[in-house]
């Protein structure tokens, strides 16, 4: 394993945020099995899903796991090796094919400042709220800098490919106790083309309503965006047999400091599946 300085880490998120603000999303990504049968995930950054382009070092991963069918309690995920653009991880025991499996991981918080013209391109691409957008302009006419707390967050959700005969409706993953944010795929699986798309989104465990999520594909640069309901829950339809990400960014001033910002990213990855 690398050793990584606590100033390699803060560079790292401040090249994939101040580089390109559209997006610095980071997000888990299906890799082959191992021969034992482990499944074998990579978790990177990028500007843009599909691609990532940033590695995330191991020592600033803050927790993971991954729980499946009759699995009764998660278990860390094991490293494997890291590369020019991901962490590779593993699940820490072989994992049958025909079973349904969730994976998710949390970043330690990076603390970063971003120039006046990177902060605009930024609240687009996460489509901030306008509360978010006014309190920023009345720091900025005072000549306040943004300064801001990042913790990310990132769930894969891997069910069976193509089951040789009808299955159960796979249950919705539980909540992950101690996530900072979470996001539930709650529509019972193998999602197909044309179905509806039903997860929750939840903040401490508790549902956070009217955020903004975006989801897309990684067959269009095009996202589709929706607003989380009162129980925290979005309903979208996804067209299109793919692998599809679902984003999203909560930002809010910092509790802590005055004039700062705290946020929580959230991404949760799963693939989607022709029609019959």
């Amino acid at each position: 394993m690398r050793a990584w300085s606590a100033f390699t880490s803060l560079a790292i998120g401040w090249v994939a945020l101040a580089g390109n603000a559209a997006a610095h999303d980071s997000w888990l990504a299906a890799l082959a099995r191992t021969d034992r049968g482990e499944v074998v995930l990579a978790l990177g950054t990028g500007n843009r899903f599909p691609a990532m382009e940033t590695a995330i070092p191991l020592g600033q991963l803050a927790r993971t796991g991954c729980q499946g069918e009759g699995q009764p309690r998660p278990a860390p995920m094991r490293w494997v090796a890291d590369r020019p653009t991901a962490v590779v991880l593993r699940s820490a025991r072989p994992v049958p094919a025909t079973a349904a499996l969730t994976c998710w991981a949390q970043l330690r918080p990076i603390d970063i400042e971003i120039d006046n013209a990177t902060v605009d391109i930024y609240l687009q691409e996460v489509n901030a709220s306008l509360a978010v957008r006014e309190r920023w302009q009345a720091m900025r006419a005072r000549g306040v800098r943004w300064q801001e707390s990042y913790t990310k967050h990132a769930r894969i959700e891997l069910g069976v490919p193509e089951p040789a005969a009808p299955a159960s409706p796979a249950a919705a993953p539980a909540p992950v106790v101690g996530l900072g944010l979470d996001l539930r795929l709650e529509t019972p699986g193998p999602l197909r083309a044309g179905d509806t798309l039903r997860a929750q989104l939840l903040r401490d465990g508790l549902p956070l309503a009217g955020q903004p999520l975006e989801l897309r594909s990684d067959l269009s640069p095009l996202g589709n965006w929706r607003q989380t309901d009162a129980d925290g829950r979005i309903s979208v339809t996804v067209p299109l047999a793919a692998n599809w990400l679902l984003r999203g960014v909560e930002l809010r001033p910092s509790e802590s400091r005055p004039d700062a910002w705290d946020s929580r990213f959230i991404t949760l990855a799963f693939e989607v599946l022709p029609k019959r």
